[in-house]
């Protein structure tokens, strides 16, 4: 488990940063005194941000004030709170009680929810593990109900005071202590305590992985036993690389597929194992596959945006596919971010008349970001002006303040339950590549991951028709090519139900899949992956818009991966098959600049 620990710099460095920052603001300032306070506020909220690991404590105490503030002048909901607190404090004590009488067959007095897997043991059963974990649970579920509801309460203030009361008591779950774990205690006395000795082992590893963290984990590498799908570099600027593959088949579609990865993480998410790697199977089908590898940012990158990322990076990347194979039409697929990405990109195009994309896919990627899931609790004016302070001073996000997010948010698996298991149990799970590419991580330019925060997550002007490219507002509604969009039913970053809202705000067919599994492993989903299953939705454009929670109860539900749908669909959408093209095209200008995964790839 990577720890969100904030590399020390020299002095030296510290004083460059200084120096320059300084000089930088001077320039352009309009008042030398005036602009002199502000840079001294930036360097004091960056300060603040490493002790906090980049939240916002503003944001947090305006969160718990509004929740008190309310609930001191609602007595209705106060007798309410001690009414529930009185009746659970009766259902433990004849849980108790049915216990001293009944023993092990006592049925619980309160389930914990599904998704919570710390009490899964038979040995929790046992007296007195059973009481301390309904205990638990009980008072979760209490805190749960007197945080909802409060009248007057934002519901942006409700979520962060429920989210933050959680992860408080998650850290007093008798799960996550020697003593009151029944598990550990039981590999203790059986182990005779070498599960301590090797967990001990384990914390001292990760603590040194943490002080060094460009150390590389060489378990998993980028052109070694991931990424190594056959191909070569074509084209490469400032922040892409792009990536065209090696046909394996004697025919292929005859538009291209471009797929636009998330800036965040690397884009060999796609390209993993070979039994598990999207870019293989879709190659293997007979498409003629390009993607964008993106550039691991520097501070050199500060001044990026995110209108940059579109131009010098799709629309750069688009120039070059239809150069290189000589299509007028190019299938589009955009995962996570670089769906929305996508998405700005095509609704430009559609405003402009360009009429050279023939399909499009959306996998886990939003467009509407009014519900963005938990995610969102950390979108608000104070946070983001403390994330852009930090931003300010080194030039870009570092990869350990996202990662300590992320965490936050599934903090009971991420957080606690391995830190049971490795350093308690002593139990140590091999790592898989999902796991190191999900430590891969990667950095923010400050003005891209500005733009991006404020005017998607803050201001959601992409679906309200507000966000410009080229300086003229785009609108979703104007994509009325066919589109292919894949939710996945435990997405902490995307929830699938905000995915869903596509189906309204693009005017045109769309077929949806809602897959079983998370953000990443429902997209890693390859044919043979056990536990796999999906519903659809075929919407027919000009049809009456379904209702997400309505056609997810009353669908089909299909075993397996959806990734043959995906590429039966692909066929549909294509015009027939042309003979396999060579890779690369020197005489329109993109010579082969190296083997895939290319060079972006390993940048640190």
């Amino acid at each position: 488990m990577k720890k969100a620990v904030l590399p020390a710099l020299p002095a030296t460095a510290v004083h460059s940063i200084i120096e320059r920052q300084l000089s930088a603001a001077l320039a352009e300032a309009g008042d030398r005194d005036d602009r002199m306070f502000l840079i001294a506020d930036r360097f004091h909220h960056a300060a603040l941000a490493a002790m906090t690991l980049g939240i916002s404590p503003i944001s947090l105490l305006q969160a718990w004030q509004d929740w008190m503030l309310h609930l001191g002048i609602s007595p209705g909901k106060q007798q309410q709170i001690l009414r529930q607190l009185g009746r659970k404090q009766i259902r433990l004590g004849k849980y108790v009680m049915d216990c001293a009488l009944n023993g092990e067959e006592t049925d619980c007095c309160i389930q914990p929810p599904p998704h919570d897997h710390r009490f899964k043991s038979p040995a929790w059963k046992k007296f007195p593990f059973n009481i301390y974990a309904q205990s638990f649970l009980l008072t979760e579920q209490w805190w749960h109900e007197a945080a909802m509801g409060v009248s007057g309460v934002t519901a942006q203030h409700e979520r962060l005071v429920e989210f933050y009361t959680r992860q408080f008591l998650d850290v007093f779950s008798p799960a996550n202590f020697a003593l009151t774990n029944p598990d550990v205690i039981e590999a203790t006395f059986r182990e005779g305590g070498a599960n301590f000795l090797r967990g001990l082992g384990y914390m001292l590893s990760d603590a040194m992985k943490a002080a060094q963290p460009q150390q590389e984990d060489t378990a998993f590498k980028p052109g070694v036993n991931v990424a190594i799908t056959p191909g070569e570099v074509v084209y490469r600027n400032d922040i892409i690389e792009l990536i065209q593959y090696t046909p394996t088949t004697d025919t292929v579609q005859a538009e291209a597929l471009l797929i636009v990865p998330a800036w965040i993480m690397k884009y060999y998410i796609l390209d993993l194992s070979p039994e598990n790697s999207l870019i293989r199977y879709l190659v293997a089908q007979g498409f003629t596959v390009f993607c964008i590898s993106w550039i691991n940012p520097d501070e050199s990158h500060r001044d990026v945006s995110l209108e940059d990322y579109i131009d010098r990076g799709v629309m750069t990347a688009l120039d070059a596919v239809e150069a290189i194979t000589g299509s007028e039409k190019i299938h589009a697929a955009g995962y996570c971010l670089g769906g929305t990405l996508l998405a700005m990109a095509t609704a430009a195009m559609a405003r402009d008349g360009d009429d050279r994309i023939r399909s499009q896919t959306m996998l886990a990627a939003q467009v509407d970001f009014d519900e963005p899931g938990e995610l969102g609790l950390f979108m608000d004016e104070s946070q983001l002006s403390f994330i852009e302070d930090v931003m300010w001073l080194k030039g870009y996000l570092d990869q350990w303040q996202m990662a300590g997010a992320f965490q936050m948010l599934r903090s009971q698996d991420l957080i606690w339950s391995r830190m049971v298991l490795e350093y308690l149990l002593g139990q140590r799970p091999g790592t898989n590549d999902l796991m190191a590419w999900n430590a891969d991580a990667t950095r923010m330019p400050y003005r891209m991951h500005s733009d991006y925060l404020r005017q998607l997550y803050l201001n959601n002007d992409l679906s309200q028709g507000r966000y410009k490219v080229g300086g003229h507002d785009v609108h979703l509604e104007d994509i009325r090519v066919p589109v292919f969009a894949v939710g996945t039913t435990t997405d902490h970053v995307a929830p699938w139900k905000s995915v869903f809202k596509l189906v309204h705000l693009f005017d045109t067919d769309v077929d949806f899949i809602l897959t079983s599994g998370g953000h990443n492993a429902g997209i890693v989903s390859e044919p043979g992956h056990p536990h796999r299953s999906y519903r659809k939705l075929f919407y027919k454009h000009g049809g009456p818009h379904p209702n997400a929670d309505d056609w997810a109860e009353q669908a089909e539900v299909t075993d397996g991966s959806w990734w043959p749908q995906w590429s039966d669909w692909l066929t549909r959408q294509s015009s027939g098959t042309v003979p396999a093209r060579a890779v690369g095209n020197p005489e329109r200008g993109y010579p082969l600049l190296c083997k895939a995964p290319g060079t972006y790839v390993k940048i640190k």
